[in-house]
């Protein structure tokens, strides 16, 4: 595949199906061809279809959470292919009508008129950095919100941190998770207290050894 074609191919892609649109040289409407399944076989089949004599496509799609595997396996049989971004798409006023179908389509005419802006797309090891941080991120929000909340719980029943024990930080951790609750069930409302075994504060230490895993990691 050493000559790039005249077909511009635009696809919609979602998690079941991906909606084709194809649009060629000149001035010509585009024209659907059709939705295929979100698969590697069905893809591989829609590119001999398109390039039956082994000319290069030129072929993009939208970013989104489907993520970069269509990419890297459209690159990897020989073709061109762009992640565009989705709020750049330019779009007429009052066009509020979105279909598979219209989306297809409208990728494959804004490919070929240039319209498009593609977005930087990371190889597979710097990918898996990137869902590494978000995963150690997604687990400190975990942790933060349990903390939040725990201490919600604490204050309407009149437990302070720091006011009973000057030595403890003000902030609530894993540590003195199980301090707070051993010293609740001694005190005039055992039965507020353990309600926390069912409360989201529960979470705060699997939630930080997750978190100090990931970052370890």
């Amino acid at each position: 595949m050493n000559e790039f074609s005249s077909v511009y191919v635009g696809l919609d892609v979602h998690k079941e199906t991906i909606a084709v649109g194809v649009a060629r040289s000149g001035r010509g409407a585009p024209e659907y061809f059709g939705e295929i399944k979100n698969s590697a076989a069905a893809v591989r089949k829609l590119l001999r279809r398109l390039s039956p004599d082994g000319e290069v496509l030129q072929i993009c799609y939208e970013a989104g959470p489907c993520g970069y595997g269509l990419y890297r396996q459209i690159k990897s049989l020989g073709h061109d292919c762009e992640v565009v971004a989705p709020s750049l798409i330019p779009r007429k006023a009052g066009e509020r009508l979105k279909t598979d179908r219209r989306d297809g389509l409208k990728l494959a005419h804004e490919h070929r008129a240039g319209g498009l802006t593609a977005v930087w797309v990371p190889d597979e090891e710097q990918e898996a950095v990137r869902d590494l941080t978000r995963a150690r991120e997604d687990m400190k929000g975990i942790e933060r919100q349990a903390r939040q909340r725990l201490g919600a719980f604490l204050l309407r029943h009149g437990r302070v941190f720091g006011r009973i024990f000057q030595t403890e930080p003000r902030r609530i951790d894993a540590q003195l998770y199980e301090k707070r609750i051993k010293m609740g069930e001694q005190d005039e409302k055992p039965t507020a207290y353990k309600a926390l075994a069912v409360c989201p504060g529960k979470r705060i230490p699997s939630a930080s050894r997750r978190a100090r895993c990931l970052a370890s990691g």
